[in-house]
């Protein structure tokens, strides 16, 4: 059986990406099996969030921030990435 995903245009940053969301999803899974019930609060945004909104909301934060870099600023992406890994701690902390 012969895979072509040619045209998907696969590279390694692109494999990389998937790859960091599907390991942070199995880290998910793992925290949630060993401490269940994902600790709901209520936080800066004035609704209740749990630990898979957390992540989540990081997730749709650091698309936005990386589309933003990449519009807005002509510095490397590595910059963008400790912007979203920030915000994402932030999220966690305080959402």
């Amino acid at each position: 059986m012969n895979l072509n995903f040619t045209w998907m245009a696969w590279t390694w940053p692109t494999a990389g990406f998937f790859l960091t969301i599907l390991f942070l999803i199995v880290c998910m899974g793992v925290w949630e099996y060993v401490s269940p019930g994902g600790n709901p609060r209520v936080g800066v945004l004035r609704f209740e969030t749990t630990r898979g909104d957390r992540l989540f909301i990081s997730l749709l934060g650091a698309a936005f921030i990386h589309i933003a870099w990449l519009g807005l600023m002509d510095a490397s992406l590595w910059w963008a990435l400790l912007l979203s890994a920030g915000y994402a701690i932030c999220v966690f902390l305080f959402v």
